[in-house]
């Protein structure tokens, strides 16, 4: 794993600790699958994408980005790579959801390791706060557990 690159997957283990989602919720850690997430792009009306946001912000910046295929050609990552084809792949077969949204936080450091930078660290919670936002401004019922 690459140190604040797994951010993401951090993200989504807290919000599984913290909360239950409604049965309609599919919670996937993509890791580096790549193409192996194609069908989760299938008959979805909302994807919601955690990850390493390399924006040139503050080290632990949280954004919001509104066309993820248009910030994922740019190819920052070993596995947004693999996300950018994803999505090209969907569009050209007519499966790419209308509704992504992709919440990211700005990596301090790309590094090997096992860790999270300080910065990463201290504002996962907020993450994972922004995530349950978003799932519960498109009616699903998350529940703190």
């Amino acid at each position: 794993m690459l140190s604040d690159e797994g951010l993401g997957v951090k993200a989504v283990e807290e919000l599984q600790r913290r909360y239950d989602c409604s049965d309609a919720v599919e919670i996937v850690d993509g890791g580096t699958v790549g193409f192996e997430l194609l069908p989760y792009f299938d008959e979805r009306s909302h994807i919601l994408i955690v990850d390493a946001v390399k924006a040139d912000n503050k080290p632990g910046t949280i954004v919001r980005i509104d066309d993820p295929p248009a910030y994922f050609r740019s190819r920052t990552s070993p596995h947004q790579i693999g996300l950018a084809d994803v999505m090209g792949l969907a569009t050209i077969t007519d499966n790419l959801p209308q509704n992504i949204i992709l919440l990211g936080m700005e990596p301090k450091r790309l590094a090997t390791g096992l860790t999270l930078s300080r910065e990463v660290e201290q504002n996962l919670s907020r993450l994972v706060d922004m995530v349950v936002a978003e799932l519960e401004a498109i009616g699903v019922n998350v529940q703190s557990k």
